[in-house]
């Protein structure tokens, strides 16, 4: 089993240098997705080395899809749609695998998609996306853990569609599905985040008609068919933030690159009313640490454009440092301060009250063993453990694997003491043992 040690330092080794940031995971999936929709090829550069985008390379070949990826650009090709139903075997490991859904019944009429199941930070029903699919005239049907969608004949028909409440992988199933239904279709109350903007952009290139694009209104005209198209992907704002935050953290300046503060207008005000300096650059900017202490801030998790939920691990991380009390709301996932047990064991003061968490900064953080409880709260422990008295060990990684690309080197190229090793069992030592290898 891989875990990660990171030596920490008290008081804190500053992080200094410059890091690249990837392509956003949060935009590479859904793009992905997309590539069902053509019979062409559909080439992303900027693309991200992660778990999840292998993942999901998987399943699409599973219904037809070939792909290369070399040097961070992936070429997927679907020229035609060979098994409609996406298993649980493969759904399993991920939620944004039901982003096929869309696009397989948009091109060829029907589709059988596992139910995601579960989520450790919370329910994330597909309800919406099936109303949706339901008023373009399919067919749904949960069966046996599976959803059967059928379009009517003629396929997908346009509709008008409001979303109750906002909803990211909603608004990009419907909106790539949309490209290829008859007539027009409006979504509101749609999700705007620039993942969706940049999905937006692509279907565009493949030659969807798509109004409204970076609003919570989109007007699509569909298309009999789209073609293949050439896509760089969005810089990952929640990779941004993470390592501003960690250059804040450990009193540091990183210079980021690639990337923008213009991804992060909410997040930006919160990090900067901590003290925190943002200089943009020509491809970027840098984020330096406050002169005198990190200052307290308050943070409420929002839809976009408000403080994003994906960084709310990461500033609770740097509020344990701050020189007073912040109050940390989390309104979108019922279940996403699974982290604080963790930063707790880490000498960290915080206490919680339903979707509340109140923090008090503390002196000194001391180094612990941990675990990663879901994707972003696995960095948040990383960022702390950077700053803890001691070395720190952090299990089930395979959470950060998921979305923070080769993020060992990168901390290492700014000084960060970290490196991933292999843990055996007791009952692997023994079988290698036996083997005459110990």
């Amino acid at each position: 089993m891989d875990k990660i040690r990171i030596k920490g330092h008290f008081p804190a080794h500053p992080l200094k240098g410059k890091i690249r940031i990837s392509g956003a995971k949060n935009a590479t999936l859904p793009l992905m997705a997309a590539s069902l929709l053509t019979n062409q090829p559909l080439k992303l550069t900027n693309c991200p080395r992660l778990a999840d985008v292998f993942t999901l390379i998987e399943l699409l070949k599973h219904h037809g899809a070939t792909s290369t990826f070399n040097n961070n650009i992936i070429t997927l090709h679907t020229p035609s749609i060979i098994d409609i139903c996406a298993p649980y075997e493969l759904v399993r490991k991920m939620r944004a695998s039901v982003l096929v859904l869309g696009p397989i019944l948009a091109r060829v009429g029907k589709a059988e998609i596992s139910l995601p199941g579960g989520c450790s930070i919370g329910a994330r029903p597909v309800d919406l996306h099936l109303m949706a699919f339901e008023k373009m005239g399919a067919k749904i049907e949960i069966k046996q853990g599976y959803i059967h969608a059928t379009a009517p004949d003629g396929g997908l028909q346009g509709a008008e569609i409001t979303f109750p409440t906002v909803s990211v992988g909603a608004t990009e199933n419907v909106l790539m599905a949309a490209t290829l239904a008859k007539g027009i279709t409006t979504l509101n109350n749609a999700s705007f985040e620039p993942e969706i903007t940049d999905l937006a952009h692509c279907l565009v290139k493949m030659g969807a008609k798509i109004h409204g694009i970076g609003t919570s209104t989109l007007k699509i005209t569909g298309v009999h068919h789209l073609s293949g198209a050439i896509h760089a992907i969005v810089p990952d704002r929640i990779e941004t933030g993470s390592y501003a935050i960690a250059a804040a953290l450990t009193g540091g300046e990183i210079e980021l690159t690639h990337t923008s503060l213009d991804l992060l207008p909410t997040f930006k005000e919160a990090l900067e009313a901590t003290g925190t300096t943002l200089t943009p650059t020509k491809n970027g900017f840098i984020a330096k640490a406050p002169n005198g202490p990190i200052l307290p801030v308050d943070i409420t998790t929002e839809p976009y454009p408000g403080y994003p939920t994906d960084l709310q691990a990461q500033f609770m991380a740097l509020m344990t440092r701050s020189n007073g009390v912040a109050k940390i709301t989390e309104t979108i996932f019922e279940n996403r301060f699974m982290h604080i047990p963790e930063l707790v064991r880490m000498n960290a003061k915080i206490t919680q009250s339903g979707r509340t968490a109140t923090v008090t900064g503390v002196e000194k953080l001391t180094a612990a063993e941990v675990m990663a409880t879901d994707l972003r709260a696995s960095v948040s422990m990383v960022m702390v453990a950077l700053t803890a008295e001691g070395d720190s060990h952090l299990s089930r990684i395979y959470h950060l694997d998921r979305g923070y690309e080769d993020i060992e080197n990168k901390l290492k190229g700014v000084g960060g003491d970290i490196e991933r090793y292999k843990e055996y069992s007791s009952k692997d030592k023994e079988k290698v043992s036996i083997n005459g290898f110990l």
